[in-house]
Parts: C-alpha cells; structure tokens; sequence
C-alpha cells in the first residue's frame, strides 16, 4: 500500500462525498425506535437507510452487492456483499439510528442542524454512528483504487442498536449463510482516547436500563395536609436505591454486579493512564469547583471500564418548577441505567434486580421494576500477531504516533453477541468519539481529522488481513 496515495485519496472522498452526505444524514431525526415508538409511520428511518444505500451504490463497488432487508414491524438492515480473494471473510458493523436530541446545544448548534466548526462536524448521530457505513465503503474503495487484494467483505448496518439491537439477532439469524463465518470484525461504534493515534477497544460493559415506579396514593394530595402521615414516593425511592448504591461514593453494592478484573486489563489501564493522566477527567465539561469520584487516572478508568456504575436518565411523576405545588404526589418513577463489568453475564439480572427493590418494601408501598434493554458486555480475545502488527503500523502511518487501548464504559449489544457465535475470530473496535465528543449529549461532534485517519487505517487493516491469510 501506498500510504500517500491512501491519504490523499482518503482525504479527497471525506471532503468532496462523505461529509456533504452527513450533513444530509445528521439533518434526519431517525431516532431509535425506543424513543420514537412511531418510527415507522414518521419514515425518518427509511430516509436515512435510502441516504446510505444511494450514497454506496453511486460509489461503484467492484464486486459489490447491496440489499435492504426489513421484515414485519422489525427495523430494517443494510446488508453490503463485497466480493474478494482468498477463502476468508471479513465483518463490518454500523447502525444508523439515533439518540433522541437532548437539550443544552449550543447557539448556532442542534441535533438535526449540520454545522461544521474548527474541524468538527456537529450534530446527532454522525460519529455515533453514522459515519460507520461511509468509512467502511471508503477503506474498501481506498484499496479497490490502488488494486489492492482484499477477502470478501461483509457490512452490516443496523437500525436499532441504540434501543439495545433487538431485532439484529433475527437478521444475523436469517442472513447466517450470506455472513458466513468472519476471521475479522472490524466495529466502527467505539471511541478513543484523545485523537492523536489509533485506538483499540479491548473491552465494552453490559447494561441493564429500566424504570422503577414507588406508588403511595392513588391521587395527589395537599401537601401540609398529608406530610408527615403519607410516607413521600421520593423518600421511598431514596431508601430503594440505597440497596443497589452506596451514595457517599457510587459504590455498587450487591456482589453479583462485579467482576474480577483480569491481570491484563489492569497493565493496560496503567498504560492508559499514563498515557492520559488528568485527560481521563478533564474532557468533562464540569461546573467550577466540581471534582471527579477519584483523583488517580488509573481508578477512574476502572470505574468507567470494569466496575458496575448507576445513572439516573430518566423521570416521572415530577412536575417542573413552575407547575410543582403543594401537592404530595401519588408516585415516582426513574429511568435506571446500570452499568456491568464486561464478563458479567446478564442473564438474570433483571429478575435479581426485581427481588432487590420489590422485597421488604418500606411502608408497603407498591414497587415495581420494568426492565426495558440490557445485556452482557464484551472482552476482546487475544490478537493475533499479524493483527498486533498491522495496528501499530497503520496508527503510525496515519496518526504518526504508536496505538493505544483502552476498555470502554459503553456497550455494543452486537460485540457480545458475535463474540458468542464466532470465538475464532480477531476484533478490531475503535471508532472517533473522543474527548469531549459527547455522544448522546447536546453538541456531539465528529472530529473530521480522526475520520478520515481512521478510515485510511482500517483499509491498511484490511490489506494485511488478506496478505495473512495467503
């Protein structure tokens, strides 16, 4: 490979194709279907998937066939075929659905409003993720245009997975043959640690997101009349809570949320650490005077990465500051947003997590726990030394520095699941949501620069993986 010629080429197809096509696309609200339950009648959805697929057609592929597969009520899938050499066969990922737009963006700056600022792309969605199916097509063009061997590919681009990836298991299912069985999985939904080198995700966190409801009356009432009789729904919810979460220090109480953590990991967070220092809290945009759980980079990193966490994302039964009277009121419920270890299997743990907040409820307050999207997370296995290699050797001729990894606090639904259904094959997951990039957040942001880097690195993957394989 000519590193030059990819760069050059790489640049050119970001600058004149991919990012005027991302502006289209961060302009389309195709929220997941969790947060826009009519996503099918709204076609936000369907708009976006006719963005992608138009876009990879105009590309001229060699050897490629592309499908749209939608069956029933389920989301549908983009389905890339690319023919190659050589008997192996290698796996990308990417989904296009969104986050819902979340308040506090900046002036000027909005979820479906593309702006382009200091080298960054702004707007929901584009790093997370929907520059995915444009960087994939362009590390394959990248090579196709300096006739470059590569294995067959496959690229797979889903429409759920921020509401969990609940269809994709279907289509992984029905498509089996059409995959085949991947000696690579290249995944393009990660992060990175800062944007000066090439990043590998060695690790993802399983989730369990629900809501938990206290009800204590059947209807508001004064406030001054029943306080002090009517145990409040907020007080009872504190106590509930109290059995998952130390609150002084966000510890996770029940030991069947933790996992050991293996000795590898632990090398590769001091690295880490040493690589970012303050940089692993720093990126946060924290009011002044706020401070981080910890101040060693090294335990923050384990807490973001292996250790068990809660959030609260959610709420009802509150009524804003402007319409909250006198009133006691009848129920709270929150959103919940566990964090687990990455090797912690999940099965169950809605079910354990039901007992925990059901039982001995104070007051016999009526309680109830809905799980809504969860599941395992993921721990890379071993790499392969041609990969290793490969890797290093990208980072340096694209970033002019060393790669990195690192584990990350988020999850991928799709990694524990390929994980399970191929153990034979190598994992390459980076992605650009670095410092400050704030996916799910107001003003998310793609770090161009990183794109295109990222992009040119993982045709350089792709052209080693297929020297290995003769």
């Amino acid at each position: 490979m000519d590193h030059q010629k990819t760069a050059a080429f790489v640049n050119r197809l970001w600058d004149d194709q991919i990012l005027p096509t991302m502006k289209e696309y961060i302009a389309i609200p195709n929220q997941s279907p969790l947060y826009d339950p009519e996503w099918r009648e709204n076609g936000h959805t369907a708009r976006a998937v006719e963005l992608a697929r138009a876009w990879v057609e105009r590309q001229k592929l060699a050897g490629v066939r592309i499908e749209v597969h939608q069956e029933g009520d389920r989301t549908p899938v983009i389905f890339l075929e690319i023919d190659g050499t050589g008997d192996s066969t290698v796996l990308m990922y990417g989904h296009l659905d969104k986050q819902p737009p979340m308040t506090g963006w900046e002036p000027g700056l909005g979820p479906w409003t593309p702006v382009v600022r200091d080298g960054k792309l702004y707007g929901r969605g584009g790093a997370d993720d929907g520059y995915a199916i444009f960087a994939s097509v362009g590390a394959i063009l990248a090579l196709q245009r300096q006739s470059i061997e590569h294995s067959r590919i496959v690229v797979l681009i889903e429409c759920c997975e921020e509401s969990g990836s609940p269809d994709l298991p279907f289509y992984i299912e029905a498509l089996s043959d059409r995959i085949g069985t991947p000696k690579l999985v290249i995944c393009l939904d990660s992060g990175c640690g800062n944007y000066d080198q090439l990043w590998i995700t060695t690790s993802l966190r399983g989730s369990i997101v629900g809501n938990l409801t206290v009800q204590v009356l059947t209807e508001g009432v004064h406030s001054g009349d029943a306080g002090g009789i009517v145990p409040s729904s907020f007080r009872i919810m504190r106590l509930l809570l109290d059995r998952l979460e130390d609150a002084s220090t966000g510890r996770i109480i029940p030991e069947w949320l933790s996992a050991e953590v293996p000795e590898a990991r632990m090398a590769e967070v001091r690295t880490t650490a040493a690589i970012l220092g303050n940089e692993v809290f720093d990126k946060f945009p924290f009011v002044e005077g706020m401070q981080p759980a910890a101040t060693e980079p090294g335990e923050l990193l384990l807490n973001r990465t292996w250790r068990p966490s809660l959030s609260i994302t959610g709420q009802a039964g509150l009524p804003d500051l402007v319409q909250g009277g006198n009133v006691l009121r009848p129920a709270t419920s929150l959103k919940l947003s566990l964090r687990l270890p990455p090797t912690l299997d999940a099965t169950g743990i809605d079910q354990k997590l039901t007992e925990l907040f059901q039982r001995d409820v104070p007051y016999g307050a009526r309680v109830t726990f809905e799980p809504e999207k969860g599941g395992s997370g993921w721990q890379a296995p071993p790499m392969a030394a041609w990969l290793d290699r490969s890797i290093d050797s990208a980072s340096r001729a694209f970033f002019g520095r060393e790669p990195a990894s690192f584990g990350e606090g988020g999850s991928i639904p799709f990694m524990g699941m390929l994980g399970e259904r191929y153990p034979k094959a190598q994992f390459v997951i980076t992605g650009v949501l670095g410092p400050r990039s704030n996916a799910h957040g107001p003003n998310e942001f793609l770090h161009i620069r990183t794109g295109k880097n990222l992009t040119a690195s993982i045709a350089h993957v792709l052209a080693d993986e297929r020297k290995s394989d003769s």
